[in-house]
């Protein structure tokens, strides 16, 4: 408690959207307020989406930092961990209501080893928490070590990711699945067809912040 009560004194909280000081909180009370933002039509087999934020400018800054520590103590960013996951509630108040199960998006193995953890699985357990939802971190596997999506364009990342996840054990009925970031909803379709062959039936997807595809 004195470590914080000292570096809220040289470094006061600030909003991660705006970057208004704050009583202590991720966002101010106005950018932490729907609505989130717009998306297209989802994938099938996605019922609904939502994205907390764009993915540009300051948003960006405290997605990388989020995504990518530093390794050390320098690593240790609470700030962009609390400002991530508001942005992330946001999206799910957006979405209403309330899933049976919180699922993440999964990371293969030997990325989560070289990444130490997985952001999308921090960001469902926050949502799980909220909405009273079960958290199964480990629903969904993914089966293929597949290429970077940054480079390809909207055919190319559906390609990639044909096949890539399955379920590791039957999926409850109502899921939500979660991300970091979201750009054509192509990771995000194929995930849901792999709970969908294991049962699920209503799948709705959110993800922190939206990106959109560059042209």
């Amino acid at each position: 408690m004195l470590v914080r009560d000292l570096l809220d004194f040289f470094l006061p909280p600030i909003c991660g959207g705006c970057g208004a000081s704050t009583d202590g909180s991720p966002l101010c009370a106005r950018c932490d307020e729907p609505p989130c933002d717009p998306l297209p039509v989802p994938p099938r087999p996605i019922a609904a989406w939502r994205a907390g934020v764009s993915y540009d400018g300051r948003a960006a800054d405290w997605l990388r930092r989020f995504k990518y520590p530093q390794p050390g103590f320098r690593g240790l960013d609470a700030a962009a961990d609390g400002v991530a996951i508001a942005w992330a509630l946001r999206a799910a108040r957006a979405l209403g209501g309330a899933p049976d199960a919180v699922v993440p998006i999964a990371l293969h193995a030997r990325r989560l080893r070289e990444r130490g953890f997985s952001p999308p699985a921090l960001l469902a357990r926050a949502i799980a928490r909220e909405t009273g939802a079960r958290f199964e971190p480990v629903l969904l596997e993914r089966v293929r070590d597949t290429p970077s999506q940054t480079t390809l364009n909207r055919a190319a990342r559906r390609r990639n990711l044909v096949g890539a996840f399955r379920a590791t054990r039957r999926a409850s009925r109502r899921v939500w699945l979660v991300d970091d970031v979201v750009t054509t909803g192509a990771t995000f379709a194929s995930a849901a067809r792999a709970l969908r062959a294991a049962g699920a039936r209503e799948i709705c997807a959110l993800a922190a912040a939206h990106r959109p595809l560059a042209r």
